[in-house]
């Protein structure tokens, strides 16, 4: 299931949180976000769906438990638009500017998702996911890794489950499963974790991965 690739912009640092529902993804996100803007780099966080205007309004359709008959592949490609228009956007602007950037879900969560949970093919998802990219890739994707039983319970003690949220547990154990493959294929660009583990825990790890990535400061 390979993602056609031409590689992101060197000058800048990619870096993905991947992950089931309740990994404590945003936490992440946030506190090395926090840490970067401490040691003095440039870093900004966004997301998927969700990090650019059209983003949000795709985000208030795909996540919307009203929507119930929508179809996979119309679900799969408006993940495919708000992916290609926060590539074009936010990412690759802030990459080319030298930013390390940091995104909670990218191509993973539509192979992970739409591939393995909706069960549309992962060679199609890849080819939608990597033409609306034009090949960008992370340098690094975290994968926050929590069994669905124990995501579930934290996401849904939260708030309201949204629609994906509100799916079987078969689907997110097929959700879980795809995303251990994927780091699986290309360990050096993966960094795994066990996501049950302390938050702190989880940050310090995260900062000892991404540190020797970071581009080099004038």
């Amino acid at each position: 299931m390979p993602v056609p690739a031409d590689g992101p912009p060197r000058s800048g640092l990619f870096v993905a949180f991947e992950g089931g529902e309740g990994a404590g993804k945003s936490t992440q996100v946030r506190l090395l976000q926090e840490w970067l803007a401490a040691e003095g780099h440039a870093a900004r966080a966004t997301l998927e769906p969700g990090g650019t205007p059209v983003g949000a309004a795709v985000r208030a359709i795909v996540l919307d438990r009203a929507h119930t008959g929508l179809a996979s592949r119309a679900e799969a490609l408006l993940y495919a638009a708000d992916r290609a228009q926060h590539a074009h956007a936010v990412l690759r602007p802030a990459l080319a500017a030298g930013e390390v950037v940091i995104t909670d879900r990218y191509i993973d969560s539509s192979l992970a998702y739409q591939g393995a949970g909706r069960t549309i093919p992962l060679d199609d998802v890849a080819t939608i996911s990597g033409w609306a990219t034009e090949g960008l890739r992370p340098h690094l994707t975290v994968l926050l890794d929590v069994p669905p039983e124990t995501g579930l319970a934290r996401a849904r003690g939260r708030a309201e489950a949204d629609r994906l949220e509100s799916e079987s547990l078969e689907f997110h154990q097929r959700v879980r499963a795809t995303f251990r493959t994927l780091a699986g294929t290309d360990p050096g660009r993966y960094l795994v974790l066990d996501a049950t583990r302390p938050v702190d825990e989880l940050a310090a790890a995260v900062r000892a991965r991404v540190g020797p990535l970071l581009p080099v400061r004038s």
